[in-house]
């Protein structure tokens, strides 16, 4: 197999981002997981530019990567000064990184409204700076950015200042799509001319940004047309639209192009390495990103759902455990018998056919009246056991009563009174909180928890309220979802639908804490033949 080496620039360009920052410590994380996924190159930052590169440089030194090479990134040196002689280019000499990586003008553009330069000098910066950092003892990267604009306007020029870096002694002349303006077509046609040209004597690397939505097609046409490096960042962040995503580049080029990147089982830490760089960005993950995304193979329809259990082929271009993702089938209106079936299996719920096709008419009820339990397995879960006759009711509702008193002074106070049975023995409690849920959920677990302690253990963690029919205003149907979780780690959803916001939250509260309630032989959720059934989690 032909080889594609993989360049992560995630802690530089990726940085760029709106809003995107990591500490030092975290980008020694991020680095870490990158070595362990198997990218070859990793991009550290600039040299010295700033106080939190120079410290993350100063920690790298100390760390033992498995296989990877640490990249310093850097500019070309300045006009009018010898390379030696720029601090910036001694820095990047200096510095432990095996790897420099310098950026340089191709673009006529540049060249006459941002460096100020003649097309000669530009051709001499670059040669003197490639020249120094090899002498030096650094292989070089050489990024010629704003390449493809440089390419349509003077393909000819563009050439020269590849052939400049290769000359100097570069081992790879990467083509940047610096703007994000070129679609495949464009980037195809240019990196085969440059791969005949200059193949047989450098590497040649492709860096794409995502502005025409492009980013990850671009960089995959490169490969084709003959590059052998690919740059961009883990979940495509960066600058603008972002960069180049490697989470989708990887295994298009492993599995569906047939090249060789990282070993394959590698290459299945590919999605728990993009959700770690989420949390250290404190980025939910988005759950519609290809390959690594909670719901990249996720199928609801019944059909789908269906098809998928038949053959996984059917409705899935790869299998999901290549990647480290996994198989959901969620429970909607649109789900079929065998979807819920399936479901009752997964929660070792014994659903005989009959149960089935009620529970099947049961959920397409309940979600015309406004339910959805795709994130609300828990929830779900306890219909079906309703269903096959095996529901256990923690409690007998006599009553509860929510006051909410604002005074003059601004402070707000809420009060709840429930009344219910548990085991034949009658509990009135009350209880203040900050709310009418926290009310309604201190006064019960002081009731149940007398019988049942081990519920004390389950906590509130997640509490989203969604109106449904807004043309109704105030007297809209709500729904409530909540998440919950208890000492052992596990999460599950509860819903809630109702005019009334309490009674709706209340709903939600109830099948949180019976869902932990329900005998079970194990609480995981089961994952049968690789395939996990959920309600959306």
């Amino acid at each position: 197999m032909t080889q594609v080496k993989l360049y992560d620039t995630t802690l530089r360009d990726g940085m760029q981002g709106q809003g995107m920052s990591l500490s030092a410590a975290e980008k020694v994380r991020v680095v870490q997981a990158l070595d362990g996924l198997g990218v070859q190159l990793i991009e550290a930052g600039f040299v010295g530019s700033n106080p939190k590169d120079a410290e993350l440089f100063e920690l790298l030194r100390g760390v033992d990567l498995e296989q990877a090479d640490v990249c310093a990134f850097g500019m070309t040196r300045r006009r009018g000064v010898a390379a030696e002689d720029d601090a910036a280019m001694r820095e990047l000499a200096e510095c432990f990184a095996p790897v420099c990586t310098l950026v340089g003008k191709t673009w006529g553009l540049h060249l006459e409204k941002v460096t100020r330069v003649s097309r000669t000098e530009n051709l001499g910066m670059i040669t003197d700076s490639v020249c120094f950092l090899v002498g030096r003892g650094k292989r070089v990267v050489y990024d010629a950015e704003h390449f493809f604009d440089a390419w349509r306007e003077d393909y000819e020029y563009a050439l020269e200042c590849l052939r400049a870096a290769v000359a100097a002694g570069a081992e790879n002349v990467t083509l940047c799509d610096t703007n994000g303006s070129s679609l495949p077509f464009q980037v195809g046609e240019a990196t085969a001319s440059v791969v005949a040209e200059l193949g047989d004597r450098v590497e040649i690397g492709i860096h794409t940004h995502n502005d025409a939505e492009c980013g990850v097609a671009n960089s995959l046409e490169a490969v084709r047309a003959g590059a052998r490096l690919v740059q961009g960042t883990m979940n495509g962040f960066g600058e603008r639209t972002g960069n180049a995503n490697l989470a989708s580049i990887l295994p298009a080029l492993q599995l569906k192009m047939g090249f060789e990147c990282v070993p394959p089982d590698r290459l299945r830490r590919l999605t728990e390495t993009s959700h770690l760089v989420d949390e250290l960005c404190n980025l939910q993950p988005d759950p519609d990103r290809p390959y690594v995304g909670r719901n990249a193979f996720a199928h609801k329809g019944g059909m789908h759902a269906a098809g998928v259990q038949a053959d996984a082929r059917t409705f899935e271009h790869i299998e999901p455990g290549l990647v480290g993702n996994s198989r959901d089938v969620l429970i909607s209106e649109l789900a079929g018998r065998g979807s819920v079936q399936s479901r009752a299996e997964a929660a070792g719920v014994d659903l005989d056919a009959d149960a089935a096709k009620r529970a099947v008419e049961r959920l397409k009820e309940r979600e015309h009246r406004g339910y959805q339990y795709e994130a609300a397995d828990a929830s779900f879960e306890l219909l079906l056991r309703r269903e096959a006759g095996t529901y256990s009711p923690l409690f007998r509702l006599e009553g509860f009563r929510v006051i909410t008193e604002k005074r003059a002074n601004g402070k707000v106070e809420t009060e709840a009174t429930i009344k219910i049975w548990v085991d034949g023995q009658r509990f009135l409690r009350t209880a203040e909180g900050n709310g009418p849920v926290n009310a309604l959920d201190k006064a019960l677990r002081s009731a149940i928890t007398e019988l049942y302690p081990h519920l004390a253990e389950i906590d509130l963690v997640n509490y989203k309220v969604r109106i449904l029919d807004t043309h109704h205003g105030t007297g809209a149907v709500t729904r409530v979802l909540l998440d919950s979780s208890d000492g052992s780690g596990e999460t599950w959803g509860t819903i809630g639908v109702s005019e009334n916001i309490i009674e709706a939250s209340w709903e939600a509260l109830v099948d949180s804490l019976e869902y932990a309630f329900q005998p079970r032989e194990q609480k995981d959720r089961a994952t049968r033949e690789g395939t996990e059934v959920t309600a959306g989690h």
